[in-house]
């Protein structure tokens, strides 16, 4: 059987102060300085890159022993050498594949890279956000098991997906066969969110598709809290699975700015307990 190759993609651009992670920035009522923004998001995106590079080199292979699986950062051009820059410091040993955003907007920045990988020879491709910290190895795994195992089963490709907080998506994939267009799904008129755009996508075209389980990303404040609770329980379980990962550089900076999550004190008592009791 002929070699195939996959591509997992991170899409990205440079963390530059005051125009990343704005909505965590003091003056939108967060918490951070625009360098500490921006400084979270890098810790943030090599952190997802770490996890994503240990996947493809670690296990995805088992199965797939003639398969080739490349990890591709897709980033506007004004970005890439900056980018570039970035990630070889940070992976100076891991090959590492490029993709120039080409459109007017998210939508057909991600319809554009899927069809420069599949014109490049990819068969599988997946692509994710560039701040998941939580992301494991393991989910990266089961999406591209899942793509194949549809794939092959399916004349009309397949799909994966792992939803986001508010109706968004952390994580798509699709084949190369797969009859879709992701037009309107990011920015539509109709109101409609992104996981409900492509699942709409999907049964129009009678597409299979495997959900996975939500991950989280980190655009507001509620969303930085969540985050810091997740990675330090990370921190603490990855003492009992030494398979866990646990997202370092965040963690270090969590630490260094002195983050903590908080919760409103709750002393109200139950009111069911005058029933219960």
């Amino acid at each position: 059987m002929k070699a195939r190759k996959h591509a997992l993609v991170l899409f990205t651009k440079y963390p530059e102060p005051g125009l990343t992670k704005t909505r965590l920035t003091e003056e939108n009522g967060g918490n951070l300085t625009p360098a500490e923004a921006a400084a979270l998001y890098q810790a943030m995106v090599l952190d997802t890159a770490s996890v994503a590079l240990h996947a493809l080199n670690n296990g995805l292979h088992d199965n797939h022993a003639e398969d080739d699986f490349r990890f591709c950062i897709s980033s506007p051009a004004d970005h890439l050498p900056k980018v570039e820059e970035m990630f070889h410091a940070a992976f100076p040993l891991d090959v590492i594949e490029y993709v120039e955003d080409v459109g007017r907007n998210f939508d057909e920045h991600f319809d554009s890279c899927f069809r420069q990988l599949f014109d490049r020879g990819y068969q599988a491709v997946v692509c994710i956000g560039g701040d998941l910290p939580g992301i494991t190895p393991n989910l990266v795994s089961r999406a591209f098991q899942a793509l194949f195992r549809l794939g092959e089963s399916s004349g009309r490709g397949a799909m994966v997906l792992a939803p986001c907080q508010a109706g968004g998506v952390s994580l798509v994939g699709i084949t190369r066969e797969t009859p879709v267009s992701f037009e309107g799904v990011f920015y539509n008129s109709r109101g409609i969110t992104a996981l409900d755009a492509l699942i709409d996508l999907a049964a129009q075209q009678d597409i299979p598709v495997a959900l996975f389980e939500a991950l989280f990303d980190v655009d507001y404040g509620e969303d930085l809290g969540h985050m810091i609770s997740v990675i330090n329980a990370m921190s603490y379980a990855s003492r009992f699975d030494p398979k866990l990962p646990v997202p370092q550089r965040t963690l270090d900076f969590i630490h260094s700015v002195g983050l903590a999550a908080i919760s409103q004190p709750n002393e109200s008592r139950d009111p069911r307990e005058s029933i219960d009791g």
